[in-house]
């Protein structure tokens, strides 16, 4: 499959561990793609086993959280902590309650938070956390119970220089708030142990918006480089009205982009003229949903049931997927191709399987992969740390500025580092083999630990 050898025997060594695990095994195969470029010519990789450690967590949790529901009845979930990579920095990254949850994800998860947190240039290792809770029509005193019972738990594993969680899919300003309330009250001190917190009690400014406009810096950066233009005026598509999505959709607008298709979970509207989006995202910030209202109360506008069927009825020029993991397969990438999508640049982790990053990358159609541009959230995420460390709080417009500064910084690693590799648009590629060196290099430094 990989010209090299030692990349085709560690892969398979892989699939034979943890073969059922298909996401993890997806997220290898993306990451073996780029190393097959560089194994071959740093007799390192093999000669320290970097590639055989650097898929293996340093260290998985998994426990049981029993919590009572508001009818006295006892629930059972699982909880779970991925420390995948502490080399250049404490773990990093966030808690995800929702029924999907299991290990595979995960690590998926933490194995692209270990190099996403490395092209920010701050000092986080990559971990995942979460639980198969699903936090949707729980009382706030049931989610605060759940939260209490796990954290009983997970208190014991994680702290400020060993583990920072955040939030991701399912915790919010109110499940984190729950965590590091009893986590507090566990430890007996008040530490940034968390982020993504309420700016009344150590969280940052800028931290709900950071993911989503981080995006579009990214976006910006890209169109300059590779069009010499700029999101202004560009027809653009985005799925996910979440916190990512509805971000994204707001600073497209304030960029003077056209939206002119966005889902949510329950359909996606189209309309090729652009949408309302101060709409859109007042809608999806107060119920979380949009596109059925949406198409209520505008006339002219498609609305499609189900999300999925976005890929291949609304015309695009830049694709942003912003929802979740394996959203996009090889036919949906046709589909955006011949739709005339040029730019997909991902929102959320992974949202494009394999197949479809190949197939954009031998396309034509530029690809960004979400662990550099998505990486805005993690980015602020450290700053928060850094506050919080120095007791400081900066305002959103010194915070929105070291973000697109460390967005621009992102791509230049990125697009640096695949010119040197003779693949000067394969952003996939330099983003892969920019987080890998500097994890590496710590590893080596560190010896066989």
């Amino acid at each position: 499959m990989y010209k090299s050898e030692y990349l085709n025997r560690v892969l398979e060594e892989v699939k034979a561990k943890h073969g059922e695990q298909k996401e993890f095994i997806s997220a290898v195969e993306e990451f073996f793609d780029s190393m097959d470029f560089v194994v071959d010519k740093d007799p390192r990789i093999e000669k320290y086993s970097i590639i055989e450690r650097i898929v293996e967590p340093e260290r998985t949790v998994s426990f049981r959280v029993p919590w009572v529901d508001d009818s006295g009845k006892i629930r059972v979930n699982t909880g779970y902590r991925v420390q995948f990579n502490s080399a250049i920095g404490p773990y990093k990254g966030g808690m995800r309650f929702d029924k999907s949850v299991n290990l595979s994800i995960l690590k998926f998860l933490g194995f692209e938070q270990t190099f996403k947190n490395s092209l920010t240039g701050l000092p986080m290792g990559g971990g995942k956390g979460g639980a198969d809770f699903d936090p949707r029509g729980k009382s706030d005193a049931e989610v605060m119970r759940f939260c209490q019972s796990l954290m009983t738990e997970l208190f014991r594993h994680i702290g400020p220089n060993t583990d920072v969680p955040a939030g991701d899919l399912g915790v919010g300003a109110r499940e984190i708030g729950y965590m590091f309330g009893y986590y507090k009250k566990l430890r007996d001190e008040w530490s940034g142990t968390f982020t993504g917190k309420n700016f009344s009690y150590g969280g940052s400014l800028g931290r709900p918006e950071a993911t989503g406009y981080g995006l579009l810096y990214f976006v910006e950066e890209m169109l300059k480089e590779f069009k010499g233009s700029s999101v202004k005026g560009k027809k653009v598509i985005i799925s996910g009205s979440g916190k990512v999505g509805g971000m994204a959709a707001e600073k497209l607008h304030e960029l003077g982009g056209v939206l002119v298709g966005m889902s949510d979970i329950e359909g996606f509207v189209y309309d090729p003229n652009g949408l309302d989006v101060p709409y859109i995202v007042e809608k999806a910030k107060a119920k979380g949903m949009f596109s059925k209202d949406y198409a209520k109360d505008h006339k002219g506008v498609e609305w499609h049931e189900g999300p999925h069927g976005m890929w291949g009825v609304a015309k695009c020029e830049i694709a942003l997927p912003c929802a979740t993991q394996g959203e996009i397969h090889e036919e949906d990438a046709k589909l955006l191709k011949a739709n005339g999508c040029y730019m997909l640049v991902e929102g959320a982790n992974m949202p494009c399987d394999v197949e479809a990053i190949r197939y954009f990358n031998t396309n034509g159609v530029l690809f960004a992969p979400g662990k550099a541009s998505n990486a805005g959230g993690v980015a602020v995420s450290g700053l928060e740390m850094s506050q919080n460390a120095l007791h400081l709080s900066w305002t959103f417009e010194e915070v929105d500025a070291r973000l697109k500064q460390i967005m621009k910084d992102i791509f230049k690693k990125c697009h640096d580092t695949a010119v040197k590799y003779g693949q000067p648009t394969n952003i996939a590629l330099g983003a892969n083999i920019a987080g890998f060196e500097k994890v590496m290099d710590a590893m080596i430094a560190q010896g066989v630990c």
